[in-house]
Order: C-alpha cells, then sequence, then structure tokens
C-alpha cells in the first residue's frame, strides 16, 4: 500500500513538480480522492480565516444552502504570513478534520500558494477563492459542477458579465476594464475578467497549465487564462454576484506594474513560439508604445487616488 507522502509525491510529478520542488514547509492533513479541492490562499488573515471557512465549510455540507452532489475538501495555503495566521489554519483543521486540510508555502505569493496546493491534488477538480469570500459562494455548485460534467476545462467568475451583480467602488471598476481591454488589445484573448477570485480547473488541466506558468504572484490569474486559450481549453465563464471587501490590502500600484510586465513578457513568450514578428494590435486603433506608457502612468496614479464614497 503506498503511504501519504508516496501519493503526494506521485500526484507532484504528475504535474512536474517533484517532491524535492515542493515549496511546502508544514502541513495539517494530505490530500484525498475527492470531487473538488477547494483552495482559500491567505496571507496574514488571524482575523478574518476562522469566519471564512466556517461559512464556506457549513454552505459546502448543506447546512446554509442546498447539498451539492460533489465531494469536497477545503484547503488553507498559508503563503508565509506573519501573524497567527498558521495558529488559526491548525485549529480549524484539529475542529473539522476531514473536511479542512492547510498546507504552509515558504515564500509569499499568491500564485505561489495555488501551484503548490493545486500540485498535490488527487481531486478531480481544483478551485479556488479569495478569504474574503467577495463572490457570492453559491455559486460554487456552478464553478466545479459545469468541469465535472465535462462541459469545460476551466470555470471563472466574471464580474465583467452583463448579468454579473458587482458592488465596487469606482476606481477598482476602472482599473478592472482597463486591465481587462489591455489584455485583449495586446495579447488578443476573449474571455472577460482574469481577476475574480474565484476560479476552477479540471484535474487534466492543471497537469498541462501549472508547470507552464511562470508567475507566482498576482498575475498567476492571467497568465493561466491566456495559456489555457492558447491550448483551446474551454474557459467557461459564470456571471457572478460580487461585492468588494473595504479591507482589501492589495498594493494596486504594485500590482497594475507586475501585471503590465506579465503581459510584455507573455507577448514576447508569443513571439518566439510562433518564430515571427506579430504586428503591434494597437496600430488601427492609432495606440502606439507611447500611448502605452502613458496607459500604464494613468493607471499607476489613479491607484493612488482615494475616490470619496
Amino acid at each position: 500500500m503506498s503511504t501519504e507522502y508516496e501519493i503526494v509525491n506521485s500526484v507532484s510529478t504528475q504535474v512536474g513538480q517533484t517532491s524535492s520542488h515542493s515549496q511546502i514547509i508544514e502541513r495539517r492533513g494530505y490530500p484525498r480522492r475527492v470531487d473538488a479541492d477547494i483552495v482559500i490562499p491567505v496571507y496574514n488573515e488571524e482575523h478574518t480565516l476562522q469566519a471564512c471557512i466556517e461559512k464556506l465549510g457549513a454552505y459546502l455540507s448543506g447546512q446554509t444552502g442546498p447539498s451539492n452532489a460533489f465531494t469536497w475538501n477545503i484547503i488553507i495555503a498559508d503563503n508565509a504570513s506573519t501573524d497567527r495566521t498558521w495558529d488559526v489554519a491548525s485549529r480549524l483543521c484539529e475542529r473539522y478534520g476531514g473536511m479542512v486540510r492547510a498546507v504552509r508555502i515558504g515564500r509569499k505569493g499568491r500564485g505561489a500558494a495555488l501551484k503548490n496546493a493545486w500540485s498535490e491534488s488527487l481531486a478531480r477538480v481544483v478551485a479556488y477563492m479569495d478569504v474574503d469570500l467577495s463572490t457570492d459562494i453559491s455559486f460554487t455548485g456552478t464553478l466545479v459542477g459545469s468541469l465535472l460534467a465535462g462541459g469545460a476545462d476551466v470555470a471563472i467568475g466574471s464580474r465583467l458579465l452583463s448579468q454579473s451583480d458587482v458592488q465596487r467602488s469606482t476606481k477598482r471598476e476602472f482599473i478592472s476594464r482597463t486591465y481587462n481591454l489591455m489584455l485583449k488589445t495586446y495579447l488578443g484573448v476573449k474571455f472577460h475578467d482574469a481577476q475574480c477570485g474565484f476560479k476552477a480547473l479540471t484535474a487534466q488541466a492543471a497537469s498541462v497549465l501549472l508547470p507552464q506558468i511562470k508567475d507566482d504572484e498576482w498575475f498567476f490569474d492571467t497568465e493561466m487564462l491566456v495559456l489555457a486559450e492558447r491550448r483551446s481549453m474551454h474557459i467557461y465563464e459564470i456571471p457572478v454576484t460580487w461585492v468588494e471587501d473595504s479591507d482589501s490590502r492589495v498594493n494596486i500600484p504594485d500590482t497594475v506594474s507586475k501585471d503590465i510586465s506579465g503581459m510584455r513578457r507573455m507577448r514576447q513568450d508569443m513571439r518566439r513560439e510562433i518564430g515571427c514578428r506579430i504586428s503591434n494590435p494597437y496600430a488601427s486603433l492609432g495606440w502606439g508604445s507611447q500611448s502605452q506608457q502613458e496607459l500604464r502612468g494613468s493607471l499607476i496614479e489613479l491607484a493612488n487616488v482615494k475616490v470619496s464614497a
């Protein structure tokens, strides 16, 4: 019989991340063969983590919502927190053994947390949600079910679909729409919302995509979706109800800068892949490199502006 360590090592090897490359330095519990592993990546969330896990667990178990037709585990992925987040995660694993487990990653970065947690999964579908649960968790059944049914390779919540109900500041709305417009014009993508923290993919899609994703931070989501689309994977977009977390600690200027660097890298990778120079997609719009720099500056400047309620 295989030991738990051998099982974990086997899965990591399957998706291109051997145990020697794993950044997991501590864990509570081990992967199980379930329909869906739902990862909650966290960094310094000692005050909000318990409420998130209890709310999500109650919903998934049918206590506060309809019973789901799939089996699941919640995985807390602590990416190098410096507060007592890991202590809270450990207590939750003890209290809800069999439903909740946790891994502690040795470095900061949401992308790194997801890569490590997903790469050792034994589930048919791997998913993640932001700890603030800004996306209404009643859409979880659609997110996971669409993949279990074989209808798609990747499923994502999209705040930019006309059917979505979104409550957020004017500043965040403008930045999100501008960023996704840049993705469409600069990288030619077809999906609408790269940044919503509500995504899932099949185990097979994960085995193809994870080894190829270079970013370990916030651009991880975008890179994953761009790679999936380039490989003709079916991306299913779900209209969602989404409410902005007023306590969000995302460093918007830093994130904008890194996102633009990520887009530039992927554009260069795309050129190398096809072996020829791609014409400037902004040409027909009269949008050259100078305009791109001006937009970058305006985004970062806007990110520093406080919008009154």
